[in-house]
């Protein structure tokens, strides 16, 4: 028996030391031990975490360390501590505290609930089921209850879901972020920055648009929530000498800095925001924003470069008050800060205006350049939409004319401009291209081919003038109307290069004659200047040759007059000579006969001329006395023959022979 009893004994010590060593918790130093007690009164309504000591799950942690609870009547199981890592946001969903307000999505927030931790001071401060409204940091790391409260992160979801709402979303007793309609940027830090564009490269400014996903809502006809609504526009525009400037520097002007742009959601809410798209837009910076209550959206910033003004149309504001004046018909302009059409547009810089609740419409201030050419567009767009305008002459010939535009827009007439038209887009496609486009085919349409090519220039200086007077409608200025380019149809290019040629070809042999007719001259006057030496020397010999003519007609006068008068005195002493020589003759011939007579005649004549005595040829014939005197008269008769030849060689040179005169 005091075996058994020892035995007994023993067996109970050893459960007890087992049952003691087993309720002994050892918590890592980033861990928590969550209790959970078997035993106890029933929990308060639908409060899954006891305060009293009620069986189920205790309000009190244990903290890391040995820690011990009695195992037959305690669990205890492990559970991390929550981190949020770096770059990222927890949100905290409650699962104890009291019911969210109808039409709430979010529970109350209190400063004393500090980072959660402090589950007792949640309850007793009125803490409340659901989405709590801040998040938690990047790099917190905080000994959160995990039944009382949820935390969700990007790498797990924190926490035991023991509520039927939250226990539906597990899978295999696990959750994860999807689960709750999350996507994973939205446990991101929210980030604005510049971006560049998937075109050209550029880095864009961006702006964050706001939308809150709770709070009351908005007044009847409102769009966008703002802080305060319009009351200090209102105000600030009753002050005396209040420009527009001024009033479109305190709209643009953002109140986020009232709850440290909308990461403090409990002073937004509490501030007068209202749920629904937000008036002030975020700037650049990183924002712990909860994606259950804010969502945004990057948009690039309005910036206004240089040579352009941004009309702006707003859909929030004070009540429009035109003031165009009664002769405006196209619409309202208004003062900054109604709704309307804004009288003064934004000059130059980048504004953080929210693009969801006013449209700001570009209008190129400076010189604007609109082609209706086949791949010819500005760097501005807008004549993208244009084409060549295609005109039909009345014999039908089909045109097809690049045309070249320039318009102005003053800036101070571009609210005016938008209000009339819309857009610059609007300006361009619709006011534009018909009124040019009309123009043209009405016009080309009335004449004929070959009078448009020859009037050309004056169809386009009534062209500008038509377009002047169209767009001075509209406020806008005509710089100037340029046809580029005409293409013409085929046909009547042939009959014009025909023609052209053929007029080329008279033109080229008019030019040529022309050229023949200068050459010659070119010739005539060359050959001219070349003779000037030899016609000068022609013309002073000419007076040299006068002059010794009239010296030599002046010595042949002299001469001739004594040839004259010598021939007259030398020609009576030859008669009288020739008379005694015949009367002397005839006494020879009565003395001598006729033979005797010539033979002396002929002796003294071979002695006077030097003739030889004896011939070189010897003439013979005859016979006796009579063959001498026949040889002798043979050389006598050449000898007078030359004589005679020699005398009359001597008269033909001018001068007057001595020779006696040859006898019959």
């Amino acid at each position: 028996m005091t075996m058994i009893l020892l035995l007994l004994f023993v067996l109970v010590l050893l459960f007890v030391l087992a049952t003691a060593l087993a309720s002994v918790y050892s918590i890592g130093p980033t861990q928590i031990g969550l209790v959970r007690k078997r035993i106890g009164k029933k929990l308060p309504g639908d409060n899954p975490v006891a305060f009293l000591g009620e069986a189920g799950y205790q309000a009190d942690l244990l903290m890391p360390g040995l820690r011990f609870k009695f195992k037959p009547f305690f669990t205890v199981t492990k559970h991390p501590w929550v981190q949020v890592p770096a770059g990222q946001i927890g949100v905290v969903i409650a699962q104890v505290g009291k019911p969210t307000p109808i039409g709430a999505k979010s529970a109350r927030y209190d400063s004393a609930f500090g980072n959660f931790t402090d589950f007792r001071t949640f309850v007793l401060k009125n803490g409340e089921k659901g989405v709590q409204r801040p998040v938690l940091s990047p790099g917190t790391l905080a000994p959160i209850h995990p039944v009382a409260f949820l935390v969700i992160t990007k790498p797990q979801v924190f926490g035991l879901p023991v509520s039927d709402e939250y226990s539906r979303l597990a899978r295999g007793n696990k959750l994860d972020f999807r689960a709750f309609g999350l996507e994973d940027w939205q446990l991101d830090v929210t980030r604005i920055a510049p971006k560049p564009t998937s075109e050209s490269g550029k880095v864009v400014d961006m702006i964050g648009v706001v939308t809150a996903l709770d709070g009351e809502p908005l007044p009847a006809g409102a769009i966008a929530s703002r802080l305060g609504e319009f009351k200090d526009v209102s105000e600030f525009e009753a002050k005396a000498g209040i420009t527009d400037f001024e009033l479109m520097a305190l709209i643009l002007g953002s109140k986020n800095d009232q709850h440290n742009n909308y990461q403090d959601f409990q002073k937004f809410l509490q501030a007068g925001g209202k749920i629904g798209l937000q008036h002030d837009p975020l700037l650049y910076g990183a924002y712990n924003l909860n994606p259950f209550l804010i969502r945004v959206e990057q948009v690039p910033m309005l910036v206004v470069e240089q040579g352009q003004v941004a009309v702006i149309k707003a859909y929030v504001g004070l009540p429009t008050q035109d003031t165009s004046g009664a002769d405006f018909k196209f619409g309202s302009l208004v003062r900054p800060g109604h709704q309307g059409i804004w009288q003064e547009a934004l000059r130059t810089g980048k504004y953080p205006i929210n693009p969801r609740i006013y449209d700001a419409k570009l209008v190129l201030t400076s010189i604007l350049k609109l082609d209706w050419a086949k791949d010819v567009t500005g760097a501005h767009g807008l004549d993208a939409r244009l084409e060549p305008i295609i005109a039909k002459s009345n014999e039908g010939f089909v045109f097809s004319i690049d045309l070249q535009v320039l318009i102005h827009v003053p800036d101070t007439k571009a609210p005016r401009v938008i209000s009339m038209v819309g857009s610059m887009e609007n300006l361009v496609n619709e006011v534009l291209q018909a009124a040019v486009g009309n123009l043209f085919r009405d016009k080309i349409g009335g004449m004929e081919a070959i009078t448009f090519i020859q009037t050309r220039q004056s169809v386009q200086e009534q062209a500008f003038n038509y377009i002047q007077s169209k767009l001075a409608e509209y406020e806008i200025e005509t710089r100037g109307v340029y046809i580029q380019d005409v293409v013409y149809p085929e046909q009547l290019v042939t009959v014009l290069t025909q023609r052209e040629v053929a007029h080329q070809e008279v033109e080229t042999f008019k030019m040529q004659r022309q050229a023949q007719d200068q050459r010659i001259e070119t010739e005539k006057a060359r050959g001219t200047a070349d003779m000037q030496v030899d016609l000068a020397k022609s013309k002073v010999g000419v007076d040299i040759q006068t002059n010794r003519t009239e010296a030599r007609m002046k010595e042949a006068q002299g001469e001739a007059a004594f040839i004259e008068q010598t021939g007259t005195a030398r020609g009576a002493e030859v008669r009288a000579v020739g008379l005694a020589n015949a009367e002397a003759y005839e006494r020879q011939v009565g003395a001598l006969g006729k033979g005797p007579t010539a033979l002396v005649n002929a002796i003294k004549a071979l002695s006077v001329g030097n003739v030889a005595f004896v011939p070189k040829i010897l003439v013979v014939g005859g016979s006796g006395n009579q063959g001498v005197l026949e040889s002798l008269g043979s050389l006598l008769m050449d000898k007078l023959d030359s004589s005679t030849a020699d005398s009359a060689g001597t008269a033909d040179s001018g001068y007057a022979s001595s020779s006696p005169v040859k006898p019959a």
